[in-house]
């Protein structure tokens, strides 16, 4: 069984190539949800060690909200949706008419909306990713929590830490009505999955 460190050339591009799928799928949702055209920068998606994953969205004391979904059945494991200020003011301006200035002014109303959207996102990720590779795929109900961003990534850590160092991570700019905010979404497969994924898609090596 094949650790994201012991992956070939031609099984890492293909996780890539799911990333940027998958992200490309949620961009179009996102339009959706907001109402205008959301299109989306080349994503950067790559395989890191989890304390560089952190550092790659801000560092481990920077405050930010995270939604975390659990993954079942075929693919198992955890996705999160980092959301930053920049991304939920675009978030609440377009879906509650209004903007905060720090995450303590979240109201439940605005926890809900941007709830709502992560949950949107992190489905038609893994919609477009089961779709591609024929998996059945279930998802829990979402959480969701506003703390430092090495709290939030210590989620993953603790449940799959023990299997591999590295996560997938994938990050670009939605562009909405001509403003770029940073999105990121970090995946963490439990192992097994992950192999039985790149199988399915024959290009597993061994």
């Amino acid at each position: 069984m094949k650790k994201f460190e012991d992956f070939n050339v031609l099984e890492l591009d293909t996780i890539r190539e799911i990333g940027s799928i998958g992200t490309g799928n949620a961009a179009t949702a996102l339009s959706g949800v907001l109402g205008c055209e959301v299109r989306i920068t080349m994503p950067e998606v790559r395989i890191m060690g989890y304390n560089e994953a952190i550092d790659w969205i801000g560092g481990p004391e920077i405050i930010t909200a995270g939604v975390l979904v659990r993954l079942d059945g075929e693919l198992k494991g955890i996705m999160l949706s980092v959301q930053q200020l920049d991304f939920i003011n675009l978030v609440l301006s377009r879906t509650v008419g209004q903007v905060v200035e720090d995450y303590s002014q979240l109201t439940d109303l605005d926890r809900s909306a941007l709830v709502e959207v992560g949950n949107i996102m992190i489905s038609t990720f893994i919609n477009a990713l089961s779709g591609l590779a024929d998996l059945t795929i279930t998802l829990t109900v979402p959480a969701f929590a506003v703390d430092m961003q090495g709290a939030i990534l210590a989620v993953p850590m603790a449940e799959y830490g023990g299997q591999s160092d590295y996560i997938m991570t994938i990050g670009a700019d939605f562009i909405c009505n001509q403003k770029a905010v940073p999105c990121h979404l970090l995946l963490s497969p439990d192992i097994g999955s992950l192999n039985f994924l790149l199988k399915k898609l024959g290009v597993l090596d061994g």
